[in-house]
């Protein structure tokens, strides 16, 4: 019982199998669907979300949305990780660093002591991405914004969100997550594909630096896995077996294959929030059987052991006519005090402990 309360107290939990014990962390991401203050931001185009603007966005619908992104937060990773969580969380559609403290201030997140890395964006309309994390569970070192380039004339005046490149240690091992959000469905595939081309150019300049890194690409990529933008342009691997040395790994395409998104559209499910791991995250044994033990892993460094959509009731709506689809904030004009148009995402990494 003393081992188990301080394994709690520094928020790591356990598992034991065959004699052997092991440490589990998850890693998250989540689309906050416009978590925007109330006061305007020089330079953005956020007058929607103002008192007077097209959402009325008040002081009480501000309180609802943190009070309601920090339920669903500090609730992701407990279906393994209960009372515990995820060490790390990457999240997008933040406005600036003013929202990220006021999150992190909400009690359940305030419980467990959570941070926040932030670099203010030059997206047109102020929304960034950022990552929260468990200081007891991820220490960051390193934070940068790579900026998304646009590469034809007509959009040199254009800007976006960048790749949020945050380098930390987690389980004593060097660990790198770029959160990212790349364009629109408003924009053609070229430009998803060349954010995909680009976080490729990042995640390969990263490996030359450290070859044995941990690295989670994660994001709203505005595209499925199996888009020219994941599948080519950033070469995120369906099968494990197919993954090469230095190359990615997509969990959620074959989640996606089997009928389960994040988003819903025209009535089916897309799957644009995505974690994707790096070959050093993998083990040999996972290419030939999936349903395997802890005890079936390699692990002595940190691997990849689980992944899911974080699912809860309160994230549906109950009826009407898109009874089943995701809760937002607004739909059709109306405050439905929800949460975001989006369900998140997390991946268990699992650790054998000395």
């Amino acid at each position: 019982m003393f081992l188990l309360a301080m394994l709690l107290l520094v928020g790591v939990a356990a598992a034991s199998a065959e004699g052997k014990k092991y440490t589990l962390y998850g890693v998250g991401f989540y689309n906050l669907e416009n978590l925007f203050d109330t006061c305007h931001d020089e330079g953005h185009n956020d007058y929607q979300f103002l008192p007077d603007g097209q959402y009325k966005w008040t002081g009480l619908k501000y309180t609802h949305k943190l009070r309601n992104m920090a339920r669903v937060l500090s609730e992701m990773g407990t279906d393994k990780l209960p009372g515990i969580g995820c060490a790390m969380i990457g999240v997008s559609e933040v406005e600036n660093a003013k929202c990220l403290e006021d999150l992190c201030n909400q009690e359940p997140l305030k419980a467990r002591n959570f941070q926040f890395v932030h670099i203010e964006g030059p997206d047109y309309r102020g929304v960034d991405c950022a990552l929260l994390y468990n200081p007891r569970l991820f220490q960051v070192r390193d934070v940068k914004l790579v900026p998304y380039v646009y590469t034809l004339p007509q959009d040199s005046m254009r800007n976006t969100r960048g790749f949020l490149v945050v380098s930390g240690t987690m389980a004593d091992e060097h660990v790198v997550v770029i959160v990212n959000h790349l364009p629109s469905r408003f924009s053609p595939s070229f430009y998803r594909e060349e954010g995909g081309r680009q976080l490729r150019i990042v995640k390969d300049s990263l490996m030359r630096e450290d070859p044995g890194v941990k690295m989670f690409v994660m994001g709203d990529m505005n595209d499925d896995p199996q888009d020219k933008s994941m599948a080519e342009a950033l070469g995120a691997k369906r099968k494990m077996k197919d993954v090469e040395k230095d190359g990615l790994w997509n969990p959620f395409w074959d989640t996606l294959a089997g009928g389960a998104g994040t988003l819903q559209y025209d009535g089916g499910w897309n799957l644009f929030d995505q974690i994707i791991l790096s070959q050093s995250l993998l083990d040999a044994k996972h290419m030939k059987n999936m349903e395997f033990k802890p005890a079936d892993i390699r692990c002595e460094t940190l691997k990849y052991y689980r992944h899911q959509i974080f699912r809860r009731d309160y994230l549906f709506q109950k009826e009407g006519k898109y009874k089943g689809g995701n809760l937002r904030t607004h739909a059709g004009g109306v405050w439905l005090d929800g949460y975001s148009d989006h369900l998140p995402t997390v991946v268990y990494v699992i650790k054998e402990v000395k």
